[in-house]
């Protein structure tokens, strides 16, 4: 009995200490912030708003629609219809046969007119009208096609009011406006989101055309249904940037995704969010779902990504960075201040979704480095960094790319997107501001940043630089933050160099790829 007595005590002792060290681990776990993907969900909060601001005006102008006699001659038109968009119009009118509406806003000077045609033959007709300018009696014409080819014309006469102070504050010089060779179209506009104010549009003589009163922080996306997702706040111009709107160009709000207001803690309260720079638009067989760049612990902030249900605003996954690159990253990383009392180790600003291979491709900041994980699976295709190969653990190290002779080294790059996708061969384009935050070129940091084409081979793993533009710009375009390179239709780049002199200037160039 005592033998036995013996053996159960011992086991219990061993049963103890198990449960000690395992407390201890999972202890420590916690404590480097590494939470699970349910907590993390439930951190992040997210829900659809029920109440959009814009509800009374939609019943208001359904019941005009409903009511109206107005012919062409004597349409009702309202300027800024739902109380956003100040330079933009609804006009309502019916005609006895279907027609299709065209309307033009006349601009000051060539290739500044705004173009627009409604889809369909309707004869109760609402036409939203774009691009007008402020403080100005706005030409726009109106032309009604008939079935029989027929059409009819009528010029009115749309009266706006001054662009809000900080707008007339921003001083806006056009120093080259080729437009003859600009990606400008019938009404194509340049999108500026000016961080904490109100996003704007200029045409080609950089005449603002197009502004928004909501407020917004990063987030400034195009969804496929032409209405736009901006990050600003439930509380008008006060609070935290809590809310992703999907809005359209009027001004009219379809739905609110409001998420956490208390995952940070700053005296600065617009960096109390938990989105923070990007998102995107899943493809057609996800319901439109949307990615996210997003903060959803306590300790570390912008380093997961979270997937929003379309219809409700749930999360329905996560996928946080801790848990694919090596903990060194985040356990050891002093390199930048802490964001809201947390630290942004990696600060993800940039995604972009494949549609062909189910591939995101990821741009991080703070480690310099540029990757590509499968959305589905969550495993790593690639990375490329500056950071030598022997220094990352031996898992890692058969997925980093291996730079060719004279490919640029990125450092606190931003707008990573895929140009093409073919036999394993990828065509990239990004913003390469060139600041050495942990893995970046120290060579060169803080001399230039430009806009970098590459080729990057899967198969073999290498990466090689195809065409650039900005070094010859020199330290004058630098910029240790923000900024963005984008491929137009027409083959041109349009760069932001969007931080120049610490934010007192950006410099937005249009540049002919083929010949700088």
């Amino acid at each position: 009995m005592h033998h036995k007595k013996g053996r159960w005590l011992a086991l219990i002792a061993v049963l103890l200490v198990l449960c000690g060290v395992g407390g201890w681990f999972g202890y420590r776990h916690y404590s480097l912030g590494v939470i699970s993907d349910k907590q993390i969900i439930k951190n992040i909060n997210s829900h659809l708003l029920k109440n959009n601001p814009t509800s009374k005006q939609t019943k208001s102008y359904a019941k005009i629609v409903k009511s109206t006699t107005r012919t062409l001659d004597n349409a009702y038109v309202k300027v800024n219809p739902y109380g956003t968009s100040p330079l933009t119009a609804l006009m309502i009118f019916k005609t006895d046969k279907a027609a299709k509406v065209t309307y033009t806003v006349v601009g000051k000077t060539d290739n500044t007119s705004i173009t627009n045609t409604v889809k369909g033959y309707q004869t109760t007709h609402q036409v939203p009208i774009v691009g007008l300018y402020a403080n100005y009696s706005n030409q726009v014409q109106v032309t009604l096609t008939y079935k029989d080819g027929t059409t009819e014309q009528k010029t009115f006469t749309i009266k706006t009011g001054k662009l809000p102070k900080n707008l007339r504050n921003t001083k806006i010089t056009v120093s080259k406006s080729n437009k003859s060779k600009m990606e400008i179209g019938n009404n194509e506009l340049t999108y500026i989101n000016k961080t904490s104010e109100e996003p704007f549009a200029v045409d080609a003589d950089g005449n603002i055309r197009w502004y928004s009163t909501l407020y917004s922080r990063h987030t400034f996306v195009q969804l496929s249904n032409g209405h736009l997702l901006i990050q600003n706040r439930t509380n008008g111009n006060k609070g935290s940037y809590n809310v992703l709107s999907e809005t359209d160009y009027l001004g009219r709000i379809y739905r609110r995704y409001r998420f956490s207001d208390k995952l940070g803690k700053s005296s600065l309260e617009q960096y109390i969010t938990a989105v923070y720079h990007d998102a995107l638009e899943l493809p057609n067989h996800n319901l439109h779902n949307l990615l996210v760049t997003i903060s959803g612990g306590d300790k570390y902030a912008e380093d997961m990504i979270a997937e929003i249900d379309y219809k409700t605003g749930k999360t329905v996954k996560v996928i946080d960075f801790k848990k694919l690159l090596p903990s060194s990253m985040y356990r050891n990383y002093n390199s930048t201040t802490t964001k809201g009392g947390k630290i942004d180790w990696l600060h993800m600003n940039s995604l972009y979704y494949d549609q062909k291979t189910g591939n995101l491709l990821v741009s991080a900041r703070n480690q310099d480095i540029t990757m590509s994980i499968n959305y589905k699976t969550g495993k790593i295709n690639w990375i490329y960094s500056g950071k030598k190969k022997s220094s990352w653990p031996k898992k890692y190290r058969s997925k980093l790319l291996t730079p060719t002779k004279g490919t640029t080294i990125t450092g606190g790059q931003h707008d990573l997107t895929l140009l093409s996708s073919k036999n394993g061969k990828l065509k990239v384009l990004l913003y390469d501001n060139n600041i050495d935050v942990t893995n970046g070129n120290a060579k060169t940091s803080g001399k230039y940043s430009q806009a970098v084409q590459y080729t990057i081979d899967t198969k073999k793993k290498t990466i090689k630089q195809t065409w650039s533009y900005g070094k010859s710009l020199g330290k004058d375009n630098f910029t240790r933050v923000i900024g963005s390179a984008q491929r137009l239709s027409n083959g041109n780049t349009l760069i932001d160099f969007g931080y120049k002199h610490d934010g007192s200037q950006s410099n937005i160039i249009e540049v002919d790829k083929n010949n700088n």
